[in-house]
């Protein structure tokens, strides 16, 4: 996986409810796993922005209810500081569903902003999101 140019925090837990900011017809995901993250020995993993995630979806459409999806953490509400010394924090925390291991999304627009990280590392993301701050 490319790297990312910021000092990024642990964002997030798994089994953290989070947003799906897309409109695949998922609304609340839980996070399952982290693929291909790193972390010390006996010590649970941790999601930052950009990761690629496993999740299981919560609320939404009735039929996807259950299903377990990858997706790519584009917000998260802890700060981080990118390498010009700007702080960046949202105000939610959000994923975006993918439908196959290449990076393809599995909506077609995703609402809200999408971290510049995430475009660096998934620029197929960043060309269906509104705006890239």
């Amino acid at each position: 996986m490319k790297a990312v140019a910021a000092k990024l925090t642990r964002g997030l837990n798994i089994g953290s409810l989070v947003l799906a900011s897309d409109n695949s017809g998922a609304r609340i995901v839980r996070i399952v796993s982290v693929k291909k993250g790193k972390t010390n020995r006996k010590r649970q993993q941790y999601v930052k922005i950009a990761d690629l995630v496993k999740v299981s979806v919560r609320k939404g459409n009735p039929t996807m209810k259950g299903e377990v999806f990858d997706a790519v953490v584009i917000r998260i509400k802890k700060p981080y500081m990118r390498n010009t010394g700007e702080r960046v924090m949202f105000e939610d925390n959000a994923v975006a569903l993918l439908k196959d291991g290449k990076g393809n999304p599995k909506g077609t627009q995703i609402k809200g902003p999408v971290a510049r990280e995430v475009f660096e590392r998934w620029s197929v993301l960043a060309k269906i999101a509104q705006f890239v701050s």
